[in-house]
């Protein structure tokens, strides 16, 4: 054995293994292009840093502090409380109120929204030949329009004194009611008004939904004897779930951060009929400067975001395939 290993070491070697190839000339422009998307990539990242990331962060972070107007010469000064500015939240009647508006505005509004818009969208891709396009401007108009100037005009329109209402209501001998400062009415008129102006953005999801389902399907229901009701029921509806799901998500999403149409047309009120959880998180973040506490409150609303984002998605996932 000893003679076999001898021999074996006594062998000489080969030839040295060459050195890997470099890189080729594809390798080499794959890595350019790399290089390249990321120069282009770095001032929007540099200002997502900036402006989004940091404040995100900075936020959370003092979410558990008692921040206040005396920190602000002197950040680092806030003391750490852990999570008391969030059990806090849940003693505050006001945010339960707040809580509570806001969770009345979605229920209410998100359905109204996707209906309306879902019923325009089919009349204006199927039952309205004429003016089609000036119908479609004309409805999605107010998306495009600046919320405080939708927001004044509507105050205005319901007016209990001068208003649009009142003076149709006087015509026809009528009252008109104070619609934005009865504790009744107050929420549904905001409903009305955002529905109002939110269903242009659907009717165009549910449009382009629309026109994305094959005629063939169409006619061959036809054949089959289905009726306008039926076609719509089994065919469109269906169809149109993936549509469905995200007009809904980013209708919820948008209505749990309703804060323009209280905060121009009702200030919250009356007696907190109207007051919304961005519109207190406002409140207590610029108002009183307890922005350790109004972080909470913004981390809660997002917490429950993406909740009910989550919840959408699982109920509608299996529809959507």
């Amino acid at each position: 054995m000893s003679a076999v290993t001898e021999a074996v070491s006594k062998t000489p070697a080969g030839p040295p293994e060459p050195p890997p190839p470099g890189p080729g000339p594809r390798q080499r422009r794959a890595g350019v292009q790399h290089l390249a998307g990321w120069l282009f990539s770095t001032p929007f990242l540099v200002l997502f840093a900036v402006f989004m990331a940091l404040p995100i962060i900075a936020t959370l972070v003092m979410s558990f502090t008692d921040f206040g107007l005396r920190n602000v010469t002197d950040p680092f000064s806030a003391e750490f409380i852990g999570f008391e500015n969030y059990t806090k939240l849940f003693r505050d009647e006001k945010f339960l109120t707040a809580l509570f508006n806001t969770g009345y505005f979605v229920v209410v509004g998100v359905p109204l929204t996707i209906a309306a818009g879902l019923v325009v969208a089919v009349l204006l891709n199927n039952g309205i030949d004429r003016m089609r396009t000036f119908f479609r401007i004309g409805f999605y108009a107010p998306v495009v329009t600046s919320i405080v100037a939708i927001a004044v005009v509507w105050r205005f329109v319901l007016d209990p004194a001068d208003g649009l209402v009142a003076g149709v209501a006087a015509e026809l001998g009528m009252t008109s009611p104070d619609f934005l400062g009865s504790e009744t009415l107050a929420m549904p008129s905001l409903i009305v008004m955002a529905v109002w102006r939110n269903l242009g953005t659907v009717m165009v999801l549910f449009i382009a939904g629309l026109q994305a389902i094959p005629a063939e399907v169409r006619e061959a229901a036809r054949l089959d004897g289905a009726g306008m009701w039926q076609e719509f029921r089994s065919i469109t509806v269906p169809l149109l779930r993936p549509t469905l799901l995200y007009a809904t998500v980013i209708t919820s999403i948008g209505y749990l951060n309703v804060f323009e149409e209280p905060f121009v047309m009702t200030n919250g009120g009356p007696s907190d009929s109207t007051l919304t959880v961005s519109l207190h998180m406002y409140r207590e973040g610029f108002n009183f400067f307890h922005m350790g506490y109004a972080s909470a409150m913004a981390y809660v609303l997002f917490v429950v975001i993406m909740g009910i984002t989550v919840l959408q998605l699982r109920l509608l996932k299996d529809n959507t395939r």
